[in-house]
C-alpha cells in the first residue's frame, strides 16, 4: 500500500475499493476492520457528509451508507469537528440504542421518527459543516497535511 499524499482524496482513495458499504453490516465491519487508519475514518466522514448534504439524515439512514455512521462521527471528531459529530450522533439516537447498522432495521425505525426533527438537526449540521474548524473541506485538508508533515 502506498503512502497518501497531503490531500484528502489520496487518503480516501487508500480504502475506497476496500470498504464495503453495499452488502450489509457484517460485510462493512469485516472490510472496515482491515482498512488503513485514519483513511477509514476520513472515508466515513466524507461519505456521510456527502449523503447528508444531498438529502439530509433521512438519505444517510435510508441508504446503505448509513452503516458507517458511527465511524463518520469518529471521523468528524478526528478532524476537529466535535459539534458536527455531536449532531450526527443526535440524529443517530433518534433510531435507538444501539444504532442499527442493518439497513432494513434503520428503514423500519425511520418510520417512527419525525422527519421534521431530523430536518432540524440537518439544518444545524449544515451550519457546523460549513463553519466549525473552518469548515469540512478545510478541516480535512489541514488534518491530512499534518499527517505527512
Amino acid at each position: 500500500m502506498s503512502e497518501p499524499s497531503n490531500d484528502p482524496e489520496s487518503y480516501i482513495d487508500l480504502v475506497w475499493e476496500q470498504i464495503d458499504i453495499y452488502n450489509g453490516a457484517e460485510a462493512f465491519l469485516n472490510s472496515y476492520a482491515g482498512a488503513a487508519q485514519p483513511a477509514g475514518l476520513l472515508y466515513a466522514a466524507h461519505f456521510a457528509q456527502s449523503e447528508i448534504c444531498n438529502g439530509g439524515f433521512m438519505q444517510l439512514f435510508l441508504n446503505s451508507t448509513g452503516v458507517l455512521s458511527l465511524e463518520a462521527a469518529e471521523g468528524f471528531r478526528l478532524i476537529g469537528m466535535q459539534h458536527t459529530a455531536d449532531l450526527l450522533v443526535s440524529a443517530m439516537q433518534t433510531l435507538g440504542d444501539p444504532f442499527p447498522r442493518d439497513r432494513k432495521e434503520r428503514q423500519s425505525r425511520l418510520e417512527a421518527v419525525s422527519e421534521a426533527a431530523l430536518n432540524e438537526l440537518a439544518k444545524r449540521f449544515y451550519v457546523e459543516l460549513e463553519t466549525e474548524n473552518a469548515g469540512f473541506d478545510s478541516a480535512i485538508s489541514i488534518f491530512c497535511q499534518k499527517q505527512n508533515a
